[in-house]
């Protein structure tokens, strides 16, 4: 069979593999790996067994599970899906493929067609950040999924901004920065640094915070606020995988806020997949279009936001993995 049919029939039957990865996800499997039996682990996560064999089996096809005389074990991708792994992947997955990202995706043909992006209010009748809201169960998955990310992304960037001089930085403000993850990583690099995380007050109600886990609550600093409102002044801004939520106008409107707080020496960094240019960060872009009314972009396409808001594009930092791209700025004149 020649390989571009290969290629196809792979592209064709590719989320048969996403969705089986799912089931292990939601079932619990990988939690309670190693087991002996598909009989021992059924009794533990509520199966029946002859059909969790066949599932165990499809996770072995590929690859995050393994048989041997032993029983059933994670291989070294399947341990990212346990629920306790240091950098799991657990609730992105259980987000990516779960019903409501998979529900949007069948309005990709009428997005296209129409011009009018955001098939989340399609669906659903609302925002993904409003459906959140109301949806304790999204909610949840949907917090624990940026936090598990930022678990894989915070290396990346902090290696990437050690290609820049930040010695003039002694606070910086991580704007929609969740639990503090990515600015705790930076404490640690930067130990003469402080920083602030700017977050919406349900956000900083509900988790437990990066900076008390981590011992670095004298130098983190959690600031309830909406950053299309207010933001603090700092000597440096970043915001990772923010903007790529929002529409140009909107994403402008936060960078004007920046814009207004900051001082003539104020610096931005904004971290996203699109400036890498990659085969996932097009993909992901198309991701963006279902989920609501932003984009992947490339880092020309954040020099003319930051031209359109008072900042002046400097250059594109590149992270290891190529997955993301630090774009950063500083403040134009007036």
């Amino acid at each position: 069979m020649p390989q571009a049919v290969n290629q196809v029939i792979e592209l064709i039957f590719g989320r048969w593999r996403s969705q089986v990865l799912y089931a292990g996800v939601a079932l619990g499997v990988f939690d309670h790996l190693p087991v002996l039996s598909a009989e021992a682990l059924a009794a533990k996560v509520s199966a029946d067994p002859a059909m969790l064999k066949r599932l165990l089996r499809a996770l072995v096809a590929i690859d995050l599970v393994h048989e041997d005389a032993d029983g059933f074990v994670p291989t070294e991708a399947g341990c990212f899906l346990r629920h306790d792994h240091p950098q799991s992947l657990h609730a992105v997955a259980l987000l990516e493929e779960g019903p409501e990202h998979y529900a949007i995706w069948k309005h990709l043909v009428p997005v296209v067609q129409s011009g009018d992006q955001n098939a989340f209010v399609r669906e659903y009748g609302r925002s993904a950040f409003d459906y959140a809201a109301r949806n304790p169960r999204y909610g949840t998955i949907f917090d624990e999924a940026m936090s598990g990310q930022s678990s894989v992304h915070t290396e990346m960037i902090v290696a990437a901004l050690q290609a820049t001089n930040l010695d003039g930085v002694r606070t910086i403000c991580d704007v929609g920065g969740g639990q503090g993850h990515l600015a705790c990583g930076l404490l640690q690099r930067y130990p003469n640094m402080s920083a602030i995380v700017l977050e919406l007050p349900t956000v900083l109600e509900s988790q437990a915070l990066w900076a008390d886990r981590l011992g670095l609550s004298s130098r983190c600093r959690y600031m309830a606020g909406d950053m299309f409102q207010a933001v603090p002044k700092v000597d440096a801004y970043i915001l990772k995988q923010i903007l790529h939520d929002w529409s140009d106008d909107e994403c402008v409107a936060i960078l004007r806020t920046i814009r207004r707080s900051s001082s003539e020496a104020s610096r931005l960094f904004v971290a996203e997949f699109g400036p890498a240019e990659t085969p996932f960060s097009m993909l992901f872009d198309i991701h963006m279009m279902m989920w609501g009314t932003g984009r992947e972009r490339t880092a020309a396409e954040y020099a003319d936001l930051f031209r359109r808001s008072g900042w002046r594009y400097v250059e594109t930092l590149p992270a290891p993995g190529n997955l993301i791209g630090v774009v950063a700025a500083v403040r134009d004149a007036d």
